[in-house]
């Protein structure tokens, strides 16, 4: 579509495109979803409660860095002390369904970012719109990513702090199924999206919100910001709350060259076109 087309277009036009391309999402979504519940056996066996065993690779390297500075931990326990029970009808059923369409969101991520870059990119330069594969391929990995960091990081240290967290010995942890699953969807999703930051504040760059002096200048109030995300996704333990506050840290000052690029760029163009 020829960009002047693109400018006459009316609003009630730009909606009806939004709704191809969100219907072209959920489509992808509901297609990945389905395969994921006709192997749920697999997906929750050997994916969503992978966790619960002490065998699990963060248990493991946590344990085996307990023992090489001397500390005695849970981490290093035979079993977690935790039973998943169902107490309402429709509960691993309602579990199954919503498993396999966040999982459906997840796998077709990718496809999701294609369509609204390309609800998106008839609005910008030519030169801007080359760049949709690189944009595609970076925000897809970052996500990914930052998915398998709440997986294998965030998830495994709530759940091993959050069940052996004990008020009396007379309280055993009973957990409802739906409990866990959020813990461990909410655990994977938030991550992941919160490694979408650089991608966030290149737009925010390029539309003028956000510049690296800004950045710069709330550096301290992003990292309080930090903080309290982290407490948010983690147990409230110190060592949890930095161990995923480093990685947002990283990803901040990534933000801030990031946007002193797009700033540069922009100068840039501003000159030759004066010239």
């Amino acid at each position: 579509m020829a960009k002047k087309e693109i400018n006459e277009m009316s609003f009630l036009d730009h909606l009806e495109d939004l709704r191809w391309h969100l219907i072209r999402i959920i489509t992808a979504v509901v297609i990945v979803g389905t395969f994921a519940f006709i192997f749920s056996r697999f997906v929750f066996d050997e994916i969503i409660f992978a966790p619960l065993d002490m065998g699990f690779p963060t248990y493991d390297m946590l344990c085996r860095t307990a023992n090489f500075i001397g500390l005695n931990t849970t981490f290093c326990a035979e079993e977690m002390p935790m039973i998943l029970q169902n107490r309402t009808m429709a509960g691993q059923f309602s579990a199954d369904i919503w498993t396999a369409i966040l999982g459906g969101f997840i796998i077709s991520f990718p496809y999701v970012i294609y369509q609204l870059w390309k609800f998106i990119s008839p609005g910008l330069h030519g030169n801007e719109r080359k760049h949709s594969r690189g944009f595609i391929i970076i925000s897809s990995l970052l996500f990914f990513i930052g998915v398998l960091f709440g997986y294998y990081i965030v998830t495994p240290l709530s759940l091993n702090f959050l069940a052996n967290y004990s008020i009396s010995t007379k309280v055993d942890n009973q957990i409802d199924i739906s409990s866990y699953i959020a813990l461990v969807r909410s655990s994977a999703l938030a991550s992941g999206l919160i490694f979408e930051l650089p991608i966030i504040i290149y737009f925010l760059t390029k539309i003028g919100l956000v510049t690296p002096q800004i950045l710069r200048k709330y550096r301290k109030y992003a990292l309080v910001v930090v903080l309290i995300l982290s407490a948010i996704i983690t147990p409230p333990d110190i060592a949890s709350q930095v161990i995923v506050a480093i990685p947002i840290l990283i990803l901040y000052q990534v933000s801030i060259y990031i946007s002193k690029v797009v700033i540069k760029n922009q100068k840039r163009k501003e000159k030759e076109q004066h010239v």
